[in-house]
């Protein structure tokens, strides 16, 4: 039986305004930060609860023989695991995560992180679109399909708790529960979109490398009048350990080993993705009056994003707030750093060459430590997509957003999209999302785009549908 799209369209608004909303909204409530941002995650018991939340909203779907079990690895943040057995045969799996990230600062008044707020088709609030929507919107694209008779292959629905950290529980799971996944085809529902118009396909992710840089200089703070132009500012030394791997005018990262060939047919993605964008690559950022970017050429700027390495310094220990800093020159400083990686580069080899480069022949003998976080995150570059596949995300596009689909890299990362093409080689892939411009994930004032939902939502269903019937036929 073939999909009607306009039961399909139907079925998932109404999904959406009556159950998923609903749920989203309460989502919201719950500070689900994810093991890197609260150490005391299972005292606390927030991912738990948003745990029992998708479980129990689970149960309410019209979806024959659903399975829903949460699985547990002692110490370990727990999965969601969901098996709709559809016809059987092949094995569709999709994905998303429940965990979230801090609070950030920047708010609007009547807003926070933790305080739902709809403002026309936007629900703001930390971690709707990154990515708490994706088990609602998976369960609704299997349940518009049974509603209609059509047939689908069995679906397995797995939502982790441990992605913003990383994913470093995740392989644990993946071994564990390998047998039961194994698929044949994978939909992640955790990546962005370039523009809220079209369906958009992820083609590349960027690996990430998180760690600590530590410079000590004193046993114990000191007046600054007494002993500076003796002693070593610490942030001075953090200033020269930055140079070796960063050039501080260009942003270019010095560690060679991070630098990757990039593929033609990526090339031509970007290409194809600046001339639908435009200046938009660049103007859909918060710029201060007058900062201009690194680039102002789209094509270099998505490049840049996508398939070179960056540098950034995201938090910082040992320098007191302004309104606390006295006049005394600190025994240490600490610096969080993430280097993003082009999607090719080895990880755990440019883990090791940051290290050597940052702690050897330490400026004045200070002491200086890189503690790399965890194993670093690693990049992906999709296989080759199959013609049925490639078809049909043309078709969703077509059919759900009324404008051809759009293929691209994402310059963030999705750790279990790397370990799932390591284990399940000849899997094939649609990774896409709801983060589109000023959408904000991570920052303050993040929010999920109502009908890009409902769109990407059904667009799934329809990829679901088609293949069902690759399978079958």
């Amino acid at each position: 039986m073939t999909i009607d799209s306009e039961r399909t369209r139907t079925f998932v608004q109404q999904a959406w305004d009556r159950d998923i909303v609903p749920a989203l909204t309460e989502y919201i409530r719950i500070p689900a930060k994810s093991p890197m941002f609260d150490a005391q995650w299972a005292e606390h018991g927030h991912i738990d609860r948003a745990v029992e939340l998708i479980t129990g909203w689970a149960r309410g779907r019209r979806i024959e023989g659903l399975r829903i079990e949460v699985v547990r690895i002692e110490g370990r943040t727990p999965v969601i695991l969901m098996e709709a057995p559809g016809a059987g045969g092949d094995t569709v799996l999709l994905y998303g995560h429940c965990d979230k990230q801090p609070e950030m600062v920047g708010w609007a008044a009547d807003g926070g992180p933790w305080i739902p707020v709809r403002r026309g088709d936007r629900l703001f609030g930390r971690g709707a679109g990154d990515d708490g929507y994706a088990a609602f919107a998976a369960l609704t694209a299997i349940e518009a399909l049974e509603a209609q008779g059509v047939p689908h292959a069995r679906c397995v629905v797995l939502i982790e708790g441990s992605e913003e950290s990383g994913s470093p529980d995740l392989p644990a799971y993946v071994e564990k529960l390998a047998d039961r996944i194994r698929p044949g085809l994978v939909v992640c529902l955790d990546s962005g979109c370039g523009d809220y118009d079209h369906l958009w396909a992820t083609t590349s992710l960027r690996g990430v490398l998180s760690g600590t840089l530590t410079v000590e200089v004193l046993r114990e703070g000191v007046h600054s009048g007494a002993a500076s132009g003796i002693v070593p500012s610490s942030f001075r030394i953090l200033r020269n350990l930055l140079g070796r791997i960063e050039d501080e005018r260009s942003g270019e990262i010095l560690i060679r080993e991070c630098h990757v060939a990039i593929p033609p047919e990526r090339a031509a993605e970007v290409r194809a993705v600046a001339g639908v964008l435009g200046d938009e690559v660049i103007r859909r950022y918060p710029f201060m009056p007058g900062m201009h970017p690194v680039t102002a050429d789209p094509v270099e700027a998505l490049l840049n994003n996508t398939w070179r390495p960056a540098l950034a310094v995201i938090g910082a220990d040992g320098i007191p707030a302004v309104a606390d800093g006295g006049n005394v020159l600190r025994p240490q400083t600490s610096l969080k750093l993430s280097l993003r990686l082009p999607p090719t580069a080895d990880g755990p080899l440019v883990a090791r060459r940051m290290k050597e480069m940052l702690e050897a022949d330490p400026p004045y003998g200070a002491t200086v430590t890189f503690t790399p976080s965890e194993r670093p995150g690693g990049g992906w570059n999709a296989p080759v997509m199959a013609d049925w596949l490639s078809d049909s995300v043309k078709r969703a596009s077509s059919t759900y957003f009324g404008k051809p689909a759009m293929f691209d890299g994402l310059g963030g990362s999705i750790p279990f999209m790397a370990m799932l093409g390591e284990r399940f080689p000849q899997s094939q892939f649609l990774v896409t999302g709801v983060m589109g411009p000023g959408s904000n994930a991570h920052g303050p004032n993040e929010f999920i785009d109502l009908p890009t939902g409902v769109k990407v939502t059904a667009s799934v269903a329809q990829v679901l549908a088609d293949h069902g019937k690759t399978v079958a036929g």
